[in-house]
C-alpha cells in the first residue's frame, strides 16, 4: 500500500512541512519545517533580511510564498544543499515530537509519497510523475530513527558487562 500525504490536516498530515511541529535547530526556533527550509533559501544570499522576515511569518503558507517571490535573490548552492537542508528540518521534526514519530514508525514500509499536484521535484507531481524526495526523506527518517532504536535496544539487552564492573558480579 501506498501512503499519499500532502494536506496537513488530512490523514497522515504530520508527515507535511506545513504540520504545525516547531523545531529546535542550531538554537534557533522554526514554527514548522516549511520555514526552515523556506529561509534558508537566504542563508549566505544576497537578501539574508528574508530569513528575519519568514521566521515571523504567521503561516507555514505564508512563509512559503516569502520564500518562492524572490528567487534571484536565493544562496547560490540552493540546488546543491537544498536536499541535506530538508532532511535537517524533516529528522529533526520527527525527532523532536514522539507522537509523530509513532505515526511515521507505524508505517512500517509503506511507500511515503508527497501528493502534490505542483511539486515535481519534492512531491509526486499532479500525474505522479515526479520524483518525490520528500517522500524518499520521510522513508530514510523513519529508516534512521529504527536503525537508532534497534542499537539502543542492543545495547540495552548485551549480555557484555564492561570489565570493570566484573568485580561486582562476584558479591
Amino acid at each position: 500500500m501506498t501512503i499519499y500525504f500532502y494536506k496537513a490536516d488530512a490523514p497522515f498530515g504530520c508527515f507535511s512541512n506545513f504540520s504545525p511541529h516547531p523545531i529546535w535547530i542550531d538554537g534557533v526556533y522554526w514554527q514548522t519545517v516549511e520555514h526552515y527550509y523556506q529561509a534558508h533559501k537566504f542563508v549566505g544570499g544576497k537578501n539574508e533580511s528574508a530569513i528575519a522576515e519568514i521566521r515571523k511569518a504567521k503561516t507555514p503558507a505564508e512563509a512559503a510564498q516569502i520564500g518562492r517571490s524572490r528567487p534571484h535573490q536565493w544562496r547560490d548552492d540552493w540546488d546543491r544543499v537544498k536536499p541535506h537542508i530538508m532532511w535537517q528540518g524533516v529528522f529533526t521534526k520527527f525527532l523532536s515530537h514522539p507522537d509523530i514519530q509513532a505515526i511515521l514508525l507505524s508505517t512500517g514500509d509503506e511507500l511515503l509519497v508527497e501528493d502534490s499536484p505542483v511539486d515535481y521535484y519534492w512531491g509526486c507531481g499532479s500525474d505522479r510523475t515526479g520524483l518525490n524526495k520528500l517522500g524518499e526523506i520521510i522513508m530514510n527518517v523513519r529508516q534512521e530513527i529504527r536503525w537508532s532504536r534497534a542499537e539502543q535496544t542492543s545495547k540495552l539487552t548485551s549480555n557484555s558487562v564492561p570489565a570493570r564492573l566484573t568485580p561486582l558480579l562476584l558479591y
